[in-house]
């Protein structure tokens, strides 16, 4: 028999994901305190499946038998049957009890595959379509957990993803330079007259490199501000953890721009201090009124919205369908009444 929903975790499973998220994620774990104990959950099981996956690929080597053995996991994830450890457990409760459409962490998947593959962005736009999956993808399933499908609500979730993403790419550029990355567009780079292949092979700090990574965070800020109106769209106790995360991540590009926009030797890091103050701004922006934007989605993302309209369309379908077979049973019976008066 299978299991109701909320059986495949245990306590002990979701103590694991809560666990992973405070080690690995500082910033994601200071705000996640301000969701609702049920979406905090769920989030953390979230989280862990992301870094799960991220782990997974890293530790193979960047094998796509990596990336295969990630989907088989999450075919059983979806068929009620997760894999035998904490993370598959309790994803596997959050893709039952909040009808996750596949095409968002198979979005993720993919993202990952692009990394294994040797993902190397021309364009702006292959690095926003990049970020579309690796981050927008979470943004997406984040305000799916929190009970909202609204697609304007989801174009500004995914665009908050990416504006995070293109932070993660601004912080890292050294580290991924030296594992052999590079996620900066490189349209970009020879603008500003740098061989991208030749400065990978010898990553250095230069003003170029300075100016690269200024236009990178002056889009992500484009996309934070683009962002902050769908925060009035989600549950009134989920609006302080997003106005938190959205405020912390955009810490990390202003402590990058202090450093003159040299990610190269150092990483920048937010103090203790500033967080507490920013989760403090938090609060105060959630409790401020707002509409949700009306802006399209990014095209890199539209396809992340479109999946969870899809995804709502099948949720509702079974709904209609007893609606239906209700109505018709009623026809029938008042069909055989009507016959029954006539024959008597």
């Amino acid at each position: 028999m299978r299991p109701h929903s909320s059986d495949f975790a245990s306590d002990a499973d979701r103590a694991a994901c809560k666990r992973m998220i405070q080690a690995g994620s500082k910033s994601f774990s200071a705000a996640s305190l301000l969701l609702p104990s049920g979406v905090r959950a769920a989030a953390y099981a979230l989280y862990a499946f992301c870094r799960l996956s991220d782990d997974l690929v890293d530790v193979e080597g960047g094998s796509l038998d990596a990336i295969a053995r990630l989907r088989a996991r999450l075919d059983l994830a979806y068929a009620g049957n997760p894999a035998d450890g904490a993370v598959d457990r309790a994803f596997a409760d959050v893709i039952a009890r909040h009808a996750l459409p596949r095409a968002l962490p198979e979005a993720l998947i993919e993202g990952l595959e692009w990394d294994v593959r040797g993902f190397a962005g021309e364009t702006i736009e292959d690095t926003y379509a990049y970020g579309a999956r690796v981050a927008g993808a979470v943004g997406a399933m984040m305000t799916v957990l929190m009970g909202v499908r609204d697609p304007h609500v989801l174009a500004r979730a995914c665009d908050l993803g990416v504006a995070m993403q293109l932070t993660n790419i601004a912080r890292d550029v050294g580290e991924d330079a030296r594992n052999g990355r590079l996620y900066l567009p490189r349209a970009w780079l020879r603008e500003e007259g740098v061989d991208p292949d030749a400065w990978l092979a010898r990553p250095e700090w230069s003003p170029a490199i300075g100016a690269v990574v200024r236009r990178l965070l002056q889009d992500a800020d484009r996309l934070y501000v683009c962002a902050q109106s769908g925060v009035a769209g989600l549950p009134v106790s989920c609006r302080p953890a997003i106005f938190a995360a959205r405020h912390l991540y955009a810490a990390i590009g202003d402590e990058i721009g202090r450093n003159a926009f040299n990610s190269i030797g150092s990483r920048a890091r937010v103090s203790t201090s500033r967080k507490a103050r920013l989760m403090a701004v938090a609060l105060a922006d959630a409790a401020l009124p707002r509409s949700v934007a009306t802006a399209p989605a990014l095209p890199q993302t539209q396809f992340l919205v479109d999946a969870v309209a899809q995804s709502q369309i099948s949720i509702q379908r079974p709904v209609e369908n007893r609606i239906l077979w209700v109505a018709e049973l009623f026809v029938s019976l008042g069909e055989r009444d009507r016959m029954r008066g006539v024959r008597a």
